[in-house]
């Protein structure tokens, strides 16, 4: 993998990420923010109660992605989600996110927001 790839992925920012629908097969492209906690990329969203995003449907279905890095710089890499359901593990990883977002809410991120964690593709880039 490229350096300037790796040192992008070492802090969080805006990306935006492919999944394949579920149901159409199509790629489907979002904005999103990641995190980088103890060295690992993380991706989560605004809490949204009695809803699970489609972006979690697909790679629920497919844990296949690629997260297109923009800004200074510029890269598709691929990579692999794992959906985070269990409950002390996606406390843990969400308290960092909701001081990082300035929130106070960490019950409600914890019981409603999607989590994932992001295995890159070393020879990406």
């Amino acid at each position: 993998m490229d350096d300037s790839v790796r040192r992008a992925l070492g802090r969080g920012h805006l990306i935006d990420i492919t999944t394949i629908g579920r149901r159409s097969g199509k790629p489907r492209r979002l904005e999103i923010g990641f995190h980088v906690i103890d060295g690992r990329i993380y991706i989560s969203g605004m809490p949204v109660p009695g809803r699970t995003r489609g972006w979690i449907h697909n790679l629920t279905a497919n844990p296949r992605l690629t997260i297109h890095l923009k800004g200074a710089v510029v890269a598709d890499v691929p990579a692999t989600a794992r959906i985070i359901t269990d409950e002390a593990e996606r406390r843990a990883i969400l308290e960092h996110i909701v001081r990082i977002w300035k929130r106070q809410d960490v019950e409600t991120m914890t019981d409603h927001s999607p989590l994932i964690e992001v295995s890159v593709e070393d020879a990406a880039a």
